[in-house]
């Protein structure tokens, strides 16, 4: 699993010019799926983030997570951050979940986001052409990848 998370203001995510997800100040996780992504990987990478100290405390000081902040947490499925770029100029996308397994990994990563959080996580729509609008706060933004925990 390889994610990209955002420190944000808000974040919002339109679907036919429809808004289908939004949050004020937390976090946006764009995440996407290898077909060897495993539970075990889901469970891992939700801890870390919940847990990932970025957020500024009274000193201005990177300290607190979204758990003690009460952040929300919006969740996109991104199947191209799993892009090849080694040869030419068209990315591949044979690393990438085939839909089947993606969506039963999406499903279980937004769950245990929520238990975790006990509260609802904000979802984009699996598979849909999004348009995702955000106001990074700091900027902040990390890439976090389960097959290369450093």
């Amino acid at each position: 699993m390889r994610t990209v998370i955002q420190r944000v203001q808000f974040a919002t995510v339109k679907v036919g010019g429809e808004v289908v997800a939004d949050i004020k100040e937390g976090l946006l996780v764009l995440v996407g799926f290898e077909d060897a992504d495993s539970i075990e990987d889901s469970r891992w990478l939700v801890n870390k983030i919940c847990n990932l100290r970025i957020f500024d405390d009274g000193q201005g000081v990177m300290n607190r997570s979204v758990l003690e902040t009460g952040g929300e947490i919006l969740v996109v499925s991104q199947f191209t951050l799993h892009a090849s770029t080694k040869k030419g100029n068209r990315p591949s996308y044979i690393r990438a979940a085939k839909p089947g397994v993606a969506i039963y990994l999406y499903k279980l990563f937004c769950d245990e986001i929520s238990a975790v959080l006990q509260k609802k996580v904000q979802q984009g729509i699996f598979g849909a052409d999004m348009k995702v609008s955000l106001l990074n706060d700091g900027p902040v933004t990390i890439v976090i990848d389960t097959k290369n925990k450093e």
